[in-house]
């Protein structure tokens, strides 16, 4: 019966596992130990797989646990087939990487370049 009361406390002792295993890609070190991804060949692929963990971080914060988790199996896949991964990333349509590209610009003025322009507006 003791066992029965304890039971609750043990499971409020454990601490809860993090709901995404970002550090778990180790993507860092597949990186290192895959030579198709060291070639300077491939440095988009690369960035890109470093885009997609940094974006499970972002989801991770935000509390979406399981698009990250998705996310995470993606880069998981993908750093563990380099061939698959570079084949799949090899568009190279010119328009719609500028379009890409475009909506990567904010729209408005940034705010430390309105404070250099003025320096009245810094104070």
């Amino acid at each position: 019966m003791k066992r029965l009361t304890l039971l609750p406390l043990l499971l409020l002792a454990v601490p809860a596992e993090a709901a995404c295993d970002i550090k778990g890609i180790g993507l860092e070190d597949q990186i290192a130990k895959k030579s198709e991804l060291r070639e300077s060949a491939n440095k988009q692929t690369v960035r890109d797989l470093r885009t997609l963990r940094d974006a499970a971080i972002v989801l991770d914060a935000y509390k979406y646990g399981a698009e990250c988790e998705r996310l995470v199996e993606i880069v998981k896949a993908l750093a563990a087939n380099p061939e698959k991964a570079i084949e799949q990333g090899g568009d190279t349509d010119e328009e719609k990487a500028e379009s890409v590209e475009e909506t990567r610009e904010p729209k408005g003025p940034p705010v430390a370049a309105e404070s250099a322009k003025d320096p009245a507006k810094a104070r």
